[in-house]
């Protein structure tokens, strides 16, 4: 019998001789099959040292379904080392496949390359609120728009440790510092403070991750001196629908400010928000700019609008579990070994929801009532859906993890 990772499998009907798979090798062998499922088995499944072929929707749409090329498909997937060549229309192929198959596909990419259980806790503090020259619709930092969010001056370092201490106490094992202004630019006092703000928590045994804007490559490698783990810039959304919701940046300035961050030896955080009026077009593309990326970003956060009022995307209805859902999965599928994490919005889905979204590849929270200045679960709360689920965290600096050598 066949076996994928250990696991030994029986397939009926027309398949037999399936020679033996190994995920955690990612190594692919040519199934001997014969009749029908044979055929589409040869199809989708690489010969050794062979690239595996992409499933297309044109690919579907010749091949009528038969029993085992579901699996045949998680199988190509989970086997499959990170790559950068994806095509727009790949991406497009496997997000718009029936949801319950791009679920399956994805929990089988999921557990080659994670303990499936395994979910790291975050917590993210805003330690210089409002007033932020930006004009991004969805935020209630920018001083374009009325909200009940009012500027603040950068937080002290003991204020800061005292809420690194809470986080850590509370399981977080990633503590994030984010600051509302556009670039670092020349605040050199106000950076000096921040580089050790990194240490001192460095110190704690917590990854460290900062958001503050554009960054030049030398801010980006005093950073990584003080100790800094990751740095989050998101692209938001896709290239052709980002002029529509941000003008004060370009979207080459967000991608400037990654590569610099990524020439320090600084992991990156990179994803995108949902609800913001794009389409399915959007999502594909963001999720084609990130893979596309000639390394992976190592963490994805994947954020779901929170629409606040005063904001020119107020009243914007929220985003379904299956969108959210059909992004976690696609991206798990086209960046493998990366940590794909909820992020904003999560308050607005149910327990079960949040399930989906952990089989479908999500493997990383944030915790605390508070993101930025948006409402969160509280963290009694994220602890018993744990429970539930039987899930655990994830331990700082964990060894074994694709992402350790740069943290």
């Amino acid at each position: 019998q066949p076996q994928i990772a250990g696991i030994s499998l029986n397939i009926f009907g027309n398949a037999a001789d399936i020679a033996p798979t190994n995920m955690l090798s990612r190594a692919m062998r040519v199934p001997v099959v014969r009749g029908q499922l044979g055929v589409r088995l040869a199809t989708v499944l690489p010969s050794v040292g062979q690239a595996a072929p992409p499933l297309t929707m044109s690919d579907s749409a010749a091949h009528p379904p038969v029993p085992g090329v579901s699996l045949a498909a998680a199988i190509q997937y989970a086997g499959a080392a990170p790559r950068s060549s994806w095509t727009r229309e790949e991406i497009a192929a496997i997000y718009k496949q029936p949801f319950t198959e791009l679920l399956f596909q994805a929990a089988a990419v999921h557990r080659a390359n994670f303990d499936p259980l395994e979910v790291q806790k975050c917590t993210l503090l805003s330690i210089k609120t409002g007033g932020c020259s930006e004009d991004c619709k969805y935020c209630s930092q920018s001083n374009k728009y009325v909200t009940d969010v009012k500027a603040t001056p950068t937080m002290q370092l003991d204020e800061v440790l005292a809420a690194a201490r809470r986080a850590k106490e509370s399981g977080s094992t990633r503590f994030c510092m984010g600051t509302a202004w556009r670039e670092l630019g020349g605040k050199k006092s106000t950076f000096g403070r921040i580089l050790e703000m990194v240490t001192e928590v460095r110190g704690m045994g917590l990854e460290v991750c900062c958001t503050l804007g554009m960054v030049t490559e030398d801010q980006a490698r005093q950073l990584k001196t003080a100790g800094l783990s990751a740095y989050n810039h998101n692209l938001d959304t896709s290239r052709e629908h980002y002029p529509n919701v941000i003008t004060t940046r370009t979207y080459d300035d967000r991608l400037e400010t990654i590569r610099n961050v990524r020439k320090a030896g600084i992991t990156v955080c990179c994803g995108g928000i949902l609800g913001i009026g794009e389409g399915v077009d959007d999502r594909i593309g963001l999720l084609h700019e990130l893979a596309s990326m000639e390394v992976h970003p190592e963490s994805v956060p994947v954020n779901s609008l929170v629409a606040i009022d005063g904001t020119p995307l107020e009243g914007t209805t929220p985003v379904s579990i299956f969108e959210i859902g059909r992004t976690i999965a696609t991206a798990r599928i086209v960046m493998p070994r990366s940590v794909v994490r909820l992020s904003a919005g999560r308050l607005s889905f149910t327990e079960m929801d949040q399930a989906v979204m952990f089989m479908a590849g999500a493997n990383s929270i944030f915790t605390g009532d508070k993101l930025l200045t948006t409402p969160n679960p509280e963290m009694n709360e994220d602890a018993a859906l744990f429970d539930k689920l039987g899930l655990k965290g994830r331990p700082a600096f964990a060894s074994g993890r694709y992402d350790s050598a740069s943290l």
